[in-house]
């Protein structure tokens, strides 16, 4: 795989450095979650973890929903799981997920998140919602990259412990 990162100049303004740099995380979910059987997608890291490739790829669609249209965009778009009253159910009710679904929801996801990020700029006061502390969309990226670079690590053990891939 060729980390594009590395082949931006050092003149690349922080706006561009910022979307590289996400867009090589979510690459690399999609990489991680690119199988096709269901159950391998839903087995878990360890027996004691809700963690699973299918169960990061809906969490990581909430959090793009929530970051991009709820906070950056002031939008109320409908929630993504509402089969149960569980509020990890994106990690724990995963009995009629599948991996086309759980990919399409996610991609979706970051459709609108990229729309709305090209209509912001960098330092636009952004309100939170429920607890009203402000932010811009250079704290929403930067968070989205230590959010998915997480979530990767634990892709990167569950994919492991599916089919012994590592890395990339």
């Amino acid at each position: 795989m060729d980390d594009s990162r590395w082949h931006l100049s050092h003149s690349t303004d922080e706006r561009a450095l910022l979307l590289a740099f996400l867009d090589f995380q979510r690459d690399a979910l999609a990489r991680k979650c690119s199988l096709e059987d269901d159950a391998e997608l839903r087995r878990r890291s360890v027996p004691t973890s809700h963690l699973t490739l299918i169960g990061l790829l809906r969490h990581l669609a909430a959090v793009e929903r929530w970051y991009f249209q709820v906070i950056a965009a002031q939008q109320s778009p409908p929630e993504l799981y509402t089969e149960t009253d569980d509020p990890a159910e994106e990690f724990t009710h995963l009995a009629t997920a599948t991996g086309e679904s759980a990919r399409a929801t996610w991609h979706t996801q970051v459709d609108h998140s990229r729309r709305i990020t090209a209509e912001l700029a960098l330092d636009d006061a952004l309100a939170h919602p429920t607890h009203g502390r402000p932010l811009t969309l250079r704290w929403i990226l930067l968070h989205m990259i230590d959010e998915y670079a997480r979530h990767n690590g634990h892709a990167d053990l569950i994919r492991e412990a599916i089919d012994g891939s590592t890395g990339e």
